[in-house]
């Protein structure tokens, strides 16, 4: 009895590792790009822990950056997966892929979208509740004021070369914020921009200017867009708002950029259907995104790192994506 007993339980220890083996090689290899920038890279990792620990695959992280890499799957069918696929920004190629059967588009991984525009304190909102538009900001320099001269307000724009400094001195011209008592500042760089948020917080100012979602600094500082006031007209937006040379635009609002999961077609028609469904539903929100990044930031965590403490710090969202064995799965090899 005991001799058989343990024939039993090899055979069925083989049997689950044979299934576990399968269960590998039905996923097989895969690439995952991580793009040059933190939320991208923290979305390569999240996914590669999940798939490898939660369903078996043998997935791998490359670098790259959103034209390359796209037009690469659409190409090539390499990489297999780009988590963070800023797709507006090469909507023919991405068109173009999806029409012939190349690419196949999965969750729109930022659910609200990747947003840019004008954005303020949320204490000078508490503060002044009736500010919740462009014009409302513009209505009140001396809440704003410029750090070289206080007897004006500021808009701060981020650096030359950046589409969003474009926009905004376009929308600043649109909006009339020179007659309105406002001047445009020239932060110079990245980092100036990121200072000159940094400082106004720790010293409770003011500040109104350009910035965008998903990023660490508003994971760490909380900051409102501003609304714009008028609807989106995206041939204003196309000939003008964005268009440095137009010398005439009128008020607009800013369109928000979609972020969508791409999927090479030949992994998605052969990997198992509950890895495409985890692809499918895996979502986030900026606010999520941003906190995650913020404690990245200032931990100097790895893309590796970042997708350890989403995980463990958000079980309720991330268990929403996988089945409860899956989930299991990811949770032991935490």
């Amino acid at each position: 009895m005991k001799t058989t007993l343990k024939k039993l339980s090899l055979a069925t220890t083989a049997l689950v590792g044979l299934a576990g083996l399968a269960s590998a090689q039905e996923c097989g290899d895969l690439s995952i790009a991580s793009m040059n920038w933190q939320s991208a890279e923290l979305a390569a990792a999240v996914d590669q822990f999940i798939l490898n620990n939660g369903f078996g695959c043998n997935a791998e992280i490359i670098q790259g950056d959103t034209v390359p890499t796209i037009t690469s799957m659409v190409e090539k069918g390499e990489p297999q997966l780009a988590p963070e696929g800023w797709i507006d920004l090469i909507p023919e190629v991405v068109q173009s892929g999806l029409s012939e059967g190349k690419i196949v588009g999965a969750a729109t991984i930022l659910s609200d979208g990747a947003v840019q525009g004008w954005w303020v304190p949320k204490y000078i909102v508490d503060a002044n509740p009736e500010i919740k538009t462009i014009d409302d900001a513009l209505a009140h320099p001396e809440l704003f004021p410029d750090p070289e001269d206080s007897t004006k307000g500021a808009v701060h724009n981020g650096p030359q070369g950046w589409g969003g400094t474009v926009v905004t001195a376009q929308l600043y011209k649109a909006f009339g914020a020179e007659a309105a008592g406002f001047t445009l500042v020239d932060t110079g760089s990245a980092a100036g921009l990121d200072g000159s948020i940094a400082r106004a917080y720790e010293r409770q100012e003011g500040w109104v200017g350009y910035y965008w979602a998903p990023t660490a600094l508003l994971g760490k500082y909380e900051m409102v867009k501003l609304e714009h006031g008028v609807p989106l007209d995206m041939d204003e937006w196309k000939s003008c708002t964005s268009n440095a040379e137009c010398a005439e635009p009128k008020k607009n609002d800013w369109p928000k950029d979609t972020v969508q999961t791409i999927v090479a077609k030949s992994f998605a028609d052969s990997a198992p259907a509950e890895v495409m469904d985890y692809l499918n539903k895996r979502s986030w929100t900026n606010a999520t995104v941003n906190g995650v990044m913020s404690w990245m930031t200032d931990n100097q965590a790895t893309g590796e790192d970042g997708a350890k403490h989403f995980l463990k710090e958000n079980e309720s969202l991330w268990m929403e994506w996988v089945s409860p064995e899956v989930a299991e799965k990811v949770k032991a090899a935490l």
